[in-house]
């Protein structure tokens, strides 16, 4: 064993695996920035873990060995994980850093897919981005249905859009199933109360970008079609088969899962991969801010008088 006043072979890879993970070059020379990264303390990347634990923590309730659907927003990807062993991973992008837009976290289970999606647009994206240019030419935005509440498409001659404000438009738009819908060839649903949901997206370039926080809150995914034979497997002999047949109609078409499979949207900025090494994603909502102050508060709040 050597003498631990000697910086030898041993200590040497310690100090390049401990620049490795702080983002230094990893040179095994313990130069003036690694020493001064050795002083700095536990700083951000501490913190990132504690906020990580603490959202695990919310997880306990889950059984994450069974299979389940895991997407971590900051890392803008998602994976199917069986017995705790990845099976299937895919890029999304997910809502924009702007409130009104920001993915939710949350559990839920997903219990069907349409394919062929029907595009019903939020009345938020309706009244605030559509409805001002129907005002200006009734003809625009001609790939989308004016439809009313009992579902019947309206023509566009019948309706004077100026007469309406956006809380007195009475109408609502949908896109057809079509190559250039909204939704793809496929969503995945798992209702919940934001109406969030995968799903396949004709804008494809948005995947190539390294931040892909582009969307009104739902979550497009990289590689659908992959996605739905996955989830697939294991309740039908032939997943591509099936889901072919269902595109090939070109009707919206309902498939349910069996059994339901759960999805869990979650936020973790930083977060151990398949060696164990701890990886960063970028904190886009600037949510582990929040969780780190009532942490800090928690602590200083079960303090003794005398600690």
């Amino acid at each position: 064993m050597g003498s631990p006043l000697t910086y030898d072979g041993a200590l040497a890879q310690v100090v390049a695996a401990y620049q490795q993970a702080a983002g230094l070059p990893a040179d095994g020379v313990a130069g003036p920035r690694t020493v001064a990264r050795l002083n700095r303390g536990t700083g951000p990347e501490a913190e990132a873990i504690l906020v990580a634990l603490e959202r695990m923590r919310w997880m306990a309730g889950h059984d994450l060995n069974a299979r389940h659907v895991w997407v971590n927003l900051p890392e803008f990807n998602a994976r199917i994980y069986e017995n705790g062993r990845e099976v299937f991973e895919t890029r999304v992008v997910i809502g924009k850093a702007n409130q009104e837009f920001e993915t939710p976290e949350f559990s839920e289970t997903m219990k069907y897919m349409v394919v062929n999606p029907r595009w019903n647009v939020p009345r938020s994206i309706t009244v605030k981005e559509y409805l001002p240019r129907l005002q200006a030419n009734r003809h625009a935005v001609s790939h989308l249905d004016v439809v009313d509440g009992a579902g019947n498409v309206i023509p566009r001659d019948r309706i004077d859009f100026r007469k309406y404000s956006a809380k007195t438009f009475p109408y609502h738009m949908r896109q057809k199933p079509s190559d250039d819908n909204a939704l793809g060839q496929v969503k995945f649903m798992f209702p919940n109360p934001w109406n969030i949901y995968l799903h396949d997206t004709p804008t494809k370039h948005l995947f190539n970008q390294s931040s892909r926080a582009y969307s009104h809150g739902c979550i497009r995914v990289g590689r659908p079609v992959d996605l739905a034979h996955e989830l697939l497997k294991g309740q039908v002999e032939s997943p591509e088969a099936v889901f072919a047949k269902a595109l090939k109609s070109g009707r919206e078409t309902y498939l349910n899962l069996h059994p339901p499979v759960p999805v869990h949207l979650v936020y973790f900025t930083a977060f151990p991969d398949e060696t164990g090494q701890i990886r960063r994603f970028p904190d886009i909502y600037g949510r582990d801010a929040l969780i780190h102050a009532a942490l800090a508060k928690a602590g200083l709040d079960s303090a003794g008088p005398d600690e």
